[in-house]
């Protein structure tokens, strides 16, 4: 199983050993490809799922530094906090897989915290709008969280 970002569709598939599985609406970085820290872009190349977390959260967690806030996102807490960079209901945690590229020094993707995470942003999914990470509708993270393991494979391009 292995999972395949589409900057340019703006997608999320994930494949089984020959057909896919799911499909999936996505956003990527604002920004664009990229993989400097400090970019606010959406890293290039083979990557693999390092941790995922969240576990048995509900729909709609509001995690910050990887932790559960107690809170559930509502439209309200988001009218509270504009501006806020939500990461909702799950977090698959990425790390790079090729030195130079996407792994080590300035461009490496687990040091510089990229998720596929859920998000409040519906509308927006569809078309660039991260700070880096690919941003998922929260129940289609939860989906995608149910079946994968940490060490898949994800190719973002």
């Amino acid at each position: 199983m292995h999972i395949e970002v589409s900057s340019r569709e703006q997608r999320l598939s994930l494949w089984g050993e020959d057909r896919r599985l799911a499909d999936y609406p996505i956003s990527t970085a604002i920004r664009g490809m990229g993989e400097a820290r400090g970019s606010y872009q959406t890293p290039r190349g083979a990557h693999y799922v390092r941790a995922r977390i969240g576990s048995g959260l509900p729909l709609g967690a509001v995690l910050v530094g990887r932790r559960w806030t107690g809170e559930i996102y509502t439209p309200a807490l988001g009218r509270a906090h504009p501006g806020r960079d939500w990461i909702l209901t799950r977090i698959l945690w990425l790390c790079g897989l090729e030195p130079g590229r996407n792994r080590g020094g300035n461009v490496d993707t687990f040091r510089r915290y990229i998720y596929i995470h859920g998000t409040p942003d519906l509308n927006l999914l569809g078309q660039p709008a991260s700070h880096g990470c690919v941003r998922m509708d929260s129940r289609d993270v939860l989906d995608l969280y149910d079946r994968v393991a940490p060490g898949t494979l994800v190719q973002i391009d």
